[in-house]
């Protein structure tokens, strides 16, 4: 076995798994449960993908810019 993680600092979290910002993640869940009238655990369900793609085509419909992520 390896022994623990050292010296990573600034390099993202071991083993390449990356955070997702919980205030980010608020403000995905609540665009969605407000134009689509889904379930908080339902929009949590959905993968970062889908939940990425839901958000584009909400703001396609509505003619708002789609931001980079």
């Amino acid at each position: 076995m390896r022994g623990p993680v050292r010296g990573r600092r600034g390099r993202g979290t071991a083993g390449g798994i990356l955070t997702y910002a919980a205030d980010r993640l608020w403000e995905e869940v609540a665009y969605v449960a407000h134009h689509l009238h889904w379930s908080f655990d339902s929009i949590l369900d959905l993968e970062h993908p889908q939940r990425a793609r839901l958000l584009a085509e909400i703001r396609k419909l509505r003619g708002t810019p789609v931001p980079t992520l």
